[in-house]
Parts: C-alpha cells; sequence; structure tokens
C-alpha cells in the first residue's frame, strides 16, 4: 500500500514490515506506543525506522492514509459493481457493514487508536465513505430494495452501534442479519402481517 517510487527492494521491505509492525502495536498499546517497540517488532534499527519515518506522526499519518485509500477503493469498487450491474446496492451496502463489523476487527481497532491523533486522514476517510455510501443508498431507492427512509446518517448509527470485535463472532453474524432485514424493510413487513 505505502510504497514510494524509487527505493530499493530491501528499504521497500523494511517499510512495509515498519508499518505492519506499527499497526499491529498501536491496535495492542495505542499510540503512545514506543517507535523502539515498534522497530524490534518489525526486525529493523531505530536508525532505519526514523530514515523512514522521522517522527511518530509522519508513521502515524502514513498508517492513516494507507486505511483510507483501502476504504475508499473498496467503496469505489462496490460503486462500480452497482452502477455495472454486478451486484444490488442492498448487497453492497450489507457487505460494506458486514466487512467493518466482522472482518475488520483490525481495521476498525487501528482506527479507534490513532483517530485522536491524526484526525485529518480520518475525517477525509470519513467523508468520503459517506459520500459512496450515499450513492449506494441512492441507488438502492432507485431500486426499492431498502426501505424508503433508510438515509446514510442510518448506516453510520448502525456501524456505530454494531457490537465491537470483544463480541463473539456469531454474535456479530446474527446481528448483521438482524441489520439486513431492517435495512430491506422486512421486519415491517413481518409485523404487518402478524394478527
Amino acid at each position: 500500500m505505502a510504497r514510494r517510487t524509487g527505493l530499493r527492494a530491501d528499504a521497500v521491505r523494511n517499510r512495509e514490515a515498519i508499518l505492519e509492525a506499527a499497526r499491529t502495536i498501536f491496535v495492542a498499546h495505542g499510540s503512545d506506543a514506543g517507535m523502539d517497540d515498534i522497530a524490534a517488532k518489525a526486525g529493523v534499527a531505530v536508525g532505519t525506522l526514523y530514515r523512514h519515518f522521522p517522527a511518530k506522526q509522519d508513521l502515524i499519518r502514513t498508517i492513516a492514509e494507507d486505511l483510507g485509500t483501502a476504504i475508499a477503493e473498496t467503496l469505489d469498487a462496490a460503486v462500480l459493481r452497482i452502477a455495472d450491474g454486478h451486484s444490488t446496492a442492498l448487497d453492497e451496502i450489507v457487505a460494506l457493514i458486514r466487512r467493518v463489523v466482522v472482518e475488520m476487527g483490525h481495521e476498525r481497532l487501528l482506527r479507534a487508536a490513532l483517530s485522536e491523533v491524526a484526525p485529518d486522514p480520518f475525517q477525509a476517510m470519513r467523508e468520503q465513505a459517506r459520500e459512496s455510501v450515499e450513492r449506494m443508498i441512492a441507488m438502492a431507492h432507485q431500486a426499492r430494495t431498502v426501505r424508503p427512509d433508510l438515509t446514510v446518517d442510518d448506516v453510520i448509527l448502525l456501524l456505530n452501534s454494531s457490537p465491537g470485535v470483544e463480541a463473539a463472532k456469531s454474535d456479530r453474524e446474527r446481528w448483521l442479519e438482524l441489520v439486513e432485514g431492517a435495512l430491506s424493510g422486512q421486519t415491517r413487513r413481518l409485523s404487518a402481517k402478524t394478527p
């Protein structure tokens, strides 16, 4: 993800090892983790770490920007699949929620650990994600596959109130099943049929 042109192959490997080690350590220990610990986990000398990232804030910003880029690419691909007719908007919205709630536990913890010390990249990521989700919801409304009152704020509310990584995967999967029914309005139709 965070490749710079002009670096030797060993420098690229070191940079990637540093980024991976930093992600792991920041998730486990927060942004106060020491650069020495990151270098040791990456298997590089501290001087190597500082050649790539002169300050911890540079390292944090790079990780945040990489995460934002990955999320933007995922959302753009989802919108494109809907527009091309390869998927439905409801399926893509549910897949997005699945990725965030069930599959992206590490990324959620990383975002939580770094968002206060690198707010700008995360704010940009939130704004871009909001725009992509708004497009998906508009497409779902057009196809009449989601409840007519669904908004991007509803999806954000669902994501913010979703079970965390401490919940069992089966509980997160069940939560997702319930959310899918609520998004499509199935629960309303079912309750309307019940005497």
